[in-house]
């Protein structure tokens, strides 16, 4: 498995997906890596309808994950928890490829991987 759902993560995701009332609808959360942020590398995370053609698909409970192949290799291992205080809330991302992280967690450098997302080494 790619990327795990913390179960606070997962009941949080589900309350965002609850608006399909269609057990067979296809939505989900598309989660994927795109080049920015302070470190190179930026999480995304969106609502997304249905897969992409080329999308990796994941199950987590009841929640669908969409990964595009170009960013797996960069999040092989993340776990991705939600928390819920007075100074954070909101999505937190533990990545074990990250070899460097920004001080707010939403971005992250990877060793040696390019914007390619080319696996680590």
């Amino acid at each position: 498995m790619t990327v795990t759902l913390t179960e606070k993560a997962e009941f949080r995701l589900r309350a965002f997906l609850q608006g399909s009332a269609d057990p067979s609808s296809e939505k989900g959360i598309r989660v994927g890596v795109s080049d920015g942020g302070c470190n190179g590398y930026e999480y995304t995370i969106d609502i997304a309808n249905a897969p992409r053609p080329d999308d990796l698909i994941e199950q987590q409970g009841k929640v669908r994950i969409y990964i595009d192949p170009r960013s797996a290799p960069l999040l092989q291992g993340v776990v991705i928890d939600f928390l819920e205080g007075l100074m954070e809330s909101g999505f937190k991302f533990s990545n074990p490829n990250a070899t460097d992280t920004c001080g707010c967690g939403k971005s992250f450098q990877a060793g040696d991987c390019t914007p390619a997302a080319v696996p680590c080494s």
